[in-house]
């Protein structure tokens, strides 16, 4: 059995929020990058060219990209032969949070009720964790700051398993153009179906934590990716929703087995600043 202190957790943590916030993946620069080479709409490279380069002085700079920091989402997978020590470890987590939220100088955004109190915790905390349990000795923690233009976009519906590949498709394309130019495109589009409701919801979320670009491992779910990326680029949204071919930069889809009666699916999309960070203890 391998010991992990909580402390370790909340450092890690720390420093993830930290990244996160200044130093967009490579991944996901990449497939800005070569937008700009593809987008035809003048306004739109503009555009592409401007996001670019404030990624650019994020990094060198070790400076906030977007002013929305995000409520972080964290997701855990907690090897079974490993042993936590010392504490909590959500409240690991979330003191994490808060060292990064305020040595970091990023804005806390997290209000304490979302009805009857909204009032800022003052340290963006709580974090929303998700933990699952997996085989080996390690713990590998995914940090996903997420901004609420971006996330007030998201759908979803309870299909009919009768409307089948097409209802599906037709479901998602909509939800992108419903969504406009408000996620500040170009959007990573995020793709849960099946399970339940609430699963459809998580499987979204967690298609944004791959790889950006990173194709399914089902050929036939990877040849629907990129079915459904040539018709969103067709929308004309473009890129902060100016025009243009680029719309979106990769559509991740997650599956997972569902009832007879019901097809879940659920549309969860990233801004350009697609943001995520990992590290594994």
């Amino acid at each position: 059995m391998r010991e992990i202190t909580v402390e370790q957790i909340t450092e890690v943590v720390k420093t993830l929020s930290i990244e996160a916030a200044c130093d967009l993946p490579r991944d996901v620069e990449k497939l800005l990058k070569e937008a700009v080479a593809t987008e035809e709409s003048q306004f739109g490279k503009y555009s592409l060219e401007k996001i670019v380069k404030n990624v650019e002085l994020a990094r060198a700079e070790h400076a906030p990209m977007c002013q929305d920091t995000g409520i972080v989402v964290v997701f855990v997978e907690i090897g079974q032969d490993v042993h936590l020590i010392g504490g909590s470890l959500n409240d690991a987590i979330n003191e994490g949070i808060r060292q990064g939220y305020q040595e970091g100088y990023l804005r806390k955004s997290v209000v304490e009720d979302p009805v009857l109190n909204r009032k800022n915790t003052g340290d963006n905390t709580p974090a929303v964790i998700y933990t699952e349990l997996v085989p080996g000795d390690q713990v590998k923690i995914q940090v996903l700051p997420k901004g609420a233009g971006s996330e007030n976009m998201g759908a979803l519906k309870m299909l009919k398993p009768a409307e089948g590949l097409e209802g599906v498709k037709d479901f998602i394309i909509k939800a992108v153009t419903q969504a406009g130019g408000n996620p500040c495109p170009p959007v990573i589009v995020g793709v849960g179906i099946g399970g339940t409701m609430d699963k459809s919801t998580l499987l979204a979320k967690k298609a944004l934590a791959r790889e950006a670009g990173q194709p399914h491992s089902n050929p036939a779910y990877q040849a629907l990716e990129e079915e459904l990326l040539v018709e969103i680029n067709k929308l004309g949204i473009g890129p902060q929703g100016f025009g243009g071919k680029v719309t979106a930069l990769a559509v991740h889809i997650e599956t997972y087995p569902t009832h007879i009666a019901t097809m879940p699916v659920t549309v969860c999309l990233n801004c350009h600043a697609a943001r995520h960070k990992e590290a594994i203890l």
